[in-house]
């Protein structure tokens, strides 16, 4: 491949208009057109946008970026075009836009097969009208299916169903050399040893562009109790935490909100000795904050009626007369703690690791960050302060993964500025590099979908 100075590729005029003149075939004069600074990725710019309406279109748009030696990025809303590493080259956004409907509803098999390029919540509307949804409850609330699926985006959700990647069933899309593919479940037949359908949830668009897929329907939860208790240390909410999964209880979710203002240095610290009542520095904490709550944990119950209202009344019991019950979600459940320009972390660690990694990061830093996310699986996000300079970046990373490689945890970058992330690791250590690269090189040999994108190819 070849580059120029700017990350653009060098091609004749000649080729230049057979690309466009083949795009416009394709997709339609209205669907294709030059690229400009919102068609950026990572803060890569593109050349040209196209938005074929069919699988074949879409096959179409890969085989003459083959013809041409150009790449590909697909997108959805562009909810998430700023997540992860930018392109290496990008010529092509292939927006999917048109690949949007809901495609077969099986009661009987609780399924439905979706557009990649449908929105999420049109989805959850029309399923709503009968009764069911899926259960993916994204902090993007514009992403499309596919969009969600690419970078296997979570909500509160999770905590009981898993990531959108547990609910796909099958998929639909188009393979780099332009062929459109099914997959679903295990097929060994089309390639040995590898869960196709899932293989693409996380691969930001680098083995393939999702076309449709069939993810599993479940009915809508009778009855929903949001059960909050303020916090005000990491290791009251580890406290709380390990408290309420030791319990029955099954919530749907369980979500912590610590705002930048947390008073870290007031934390109580775990217990001095095994005898000491595992109670006692979360209470100690209570009792030295005279201010308003600084954090939130909150509880999402879900299912019959009758069970979610004892279960929130032995929840409040559990968590003490702080608590609340609620009809509806505090104002920021399913939403990010930072936004587009923000340095943005994702934390993963055991989650009675998870304090300790908070902490870890207020020490990294020198002082508390935002930290929200599913405190009952140990994943969170976490935002550094405004205009921190690459090389302080670099550091307080180098110091996370030293701290969490000892605990089986990870910490990459989300989202950050151009300059920060040209300059840093956004993803550390992978354990399963090599076989990543396996899988990249069997998918996509010439790096034509979304180079650099996918997790370990640089």
């Amino acid at each position: 491949m070849s580059h120029v100075a700017d990350g653009m590729r060098s091609i004749s005029p000649e080729s230049d208009v057979d690309v466009v003149r083949r795009l416009a075939h394709i997709c339609g004069l209205g669907f294709t057109r030059a690229a400009g600074p919102a068609d950026e990725v990572g803060g890569a710019p593109a050349r040209w946008v196209a938005a074929p309406a069919t699988a074949s279109a879409v096959g179409a748009v890969l085989r003459t970026a083959a013809d041409h030696d150009l790449t590909v990025v697909p997108r959805g809303a562009g909810t998430k075009l700023d997540w992860g590493a930018a392109p290496t080259q990008l010529d092509i956004v292939l927006d999917t836009g048109r690949l949007a409907g809901i495609h077969r509803w099986s009661r009987q098999e609780q399924t439905v097969e979706v557009g990649a390029g449908t929105p999420l919540r049109a989805v959850q509307a029309a399923l709503g009208k009968h009764g069911h949804r899926l259960a993916v409850d994204v902090r993007s609330v514009d992403a499309t299916v596919g969009g969600v699926l690419a970078t296997n985006e979570v909500g509160p959700l999770c905590h009981r169903h898993g990531t959108p990647g547990d609910q796909v069933m099958g998929v639909s899309y188009v393979d780099a050399a332009g062929v459109p593919t099914h997959a679903g479940g295990w097929a060994a037949g089309e390639s040995p040893g590898y869960d196709l359908a899932r293989l693409l949830c996380g691969s930001y668009g680098a083995l393939g562009v999702l076309v449709s897929a069939t993810l599993r329907v479940r009915p809508v939860p009778a009855r929903r109790l949001w059960v909050s208790r303020p916090v005000w240390t990491p290791w009251e909410m580890h406290t709380l935490v390990g408290e309420i999964l030791a319990t029955p209880l099954a919530p749907a979710a369980i979500e912590l909100d610590l705002p930048a203002d947390l008073d870290l240095s007031a934390a109580p610290g775990p217990p001095a000795a095994p005898g000491r009542p595992v109670d006692s520095g979360w209470a100690a904490a209570r009792r030295s904050h005279s201010g308003p709550p600084a954090g939130s944990l909150t509880i999402l119950l879900e299912g019959d009626s009758a069970e979610v209202t004892t279960h929130a009344a032995r929840l409040r019991r559990l968590l003490g007369d702080r608590a609340e019950a609620t009809d509806s979600p505090p104002p920021w459940w399913q939403r990010y703690p930072f936004g587009p320009d923000d340095i943005a972390l994702r934390i993963a660690v055991p989650v009675g690791d998870l304090h300790a990694a908070v902490y870890a990061l207020r020490d990294a830093v020198g002082a508390p960050v935002p930290v929200r996310g599913a405190a009952g699986l140990g994943v969170v996000y976490a935002v550094l302060p405004p205009r921190t300079p690459p090389h302080r970046v670099a550091a307080i990373l180098a110091a996370m993964r030293g701290v969490l490689l000892a605990r089986d945890g990870s910490c990459v970058v989300v989202t950050a500025p151009p300059a920060v992330r040209r300059s840093v690791d956004l993803w550390g250590a992978l354990p399963d590099l090599s076989a990543r690269r396996r899988i990249k090189e069997h998918f996509d040999p010439y790096r034509r979908l979304a180079p650099g994108r996918y997790p370990g190819d640089s």
